[in-house]
């Protein structure tokens, strides 16, 4: 029997966690069991680094097959040189170091990536791009909020889920000047950009505004997408070496 893609996960640091005596590295157990469900093997990765964090990552990230940029925090406003808003939650600069390096090794090397909230801002940042610090100032809030999203006939996400689908969205941040070579390929009822793809890629990336993995168990168009990089991350895995 073939073995599963290997899918790396930065881990988010958490100062306290059940059953742990101490501060902890975090994933949410919906999104570990909708990677699992999908048909990979998900795999958390300590996220720090230094000041070589590139070569790091692209050493210790050698055996992935896939990678998700999940959720998180939000990123320090000294990566898109925007003034710091009042708004801003669990910065960490450490985990937005990792997550940066993350996201250039694998567009750069071609790794299958899925962006997820938090994950699509640092790719967005990560191909030069900044992001509206506070939605609540222009278009409202997208917290503990399900909305429908419109896809882009033709792209990747609209062949994965159709062209109207619910979403769960959680995020006060948002997309604004977008990064080289992003194209959006979903938008919500009030404008927001709820999804991306690359123009320009040499592998299969798919950025995501909302959370797929709160509801993958239920609905089946969120469960595609997952589905769809696993995927494409056991074709990266072939392309690479058979023996990989």
């Amino acid at each position: 029997m073939a073995r599963r893609p290997l899918i790396a996960i930065p881990a988010r640091f958490s100062e306290s966690a059940s059953a742990l005596r101490y501060r902890a590295d975090v994933l949410p157990r919906t999104l570990m069991t909708a990677v699992l469900a999908a048909g990979g093997e998900p795999l958390a990765v300590h996220p720090t680094g230094g000041a070589d964090v590139d070569d790091q990552v692209a050493q210790r990230l050698e055996f992935a097959d896939g990678i998700v940029l999940p959720g998180g925090g939000d990123l320090d406003a000294r990566w898109t040189a925007q003034a710091s808003h009042p708004t801003l939650y669990d910065v960490d600069v450490e985990q937005d170091e990792f997550d940066l390096a993350v996201a250039r090794h694998a567009l750069v090397s071609g790794i299958p990536l899925l962006a997820i909230c938090r994950g699509l801002q640092v790719v967005n940042v990560a191909r030069g791009g900044d992001l509206v610090q506070d939605m609540s100032e222009s278009t409202g809030h997208h917290r503990d909020l399900t909305h429908p999203v419109t896809t882009q006939a033709g792209s990747l996400l609209h062949a994965a889920i159709g062209a109207r689908v619910e979403v769960s969205c959680f995020h006060h941040q948002s997309l604004r000047r977008l990064g080289e070579t992003m194209t959006p390929v979903a938008w919500a009822e009030d404008g927001t950009t709820e999804a991306v793809e690359l123009s320009q890629s040499p592998g299969w990336f798919l950025g995501l505004q909302w959370h797929p993995e709160d509801t993958a168990a239920t609905d089946g168009a969120q469960a595609a997408l997952f589905a769809a990089h696993v995927v494409a991350a056991a074709q990266f895995r072939s392309r690479e070496s058979p023996n990989r």
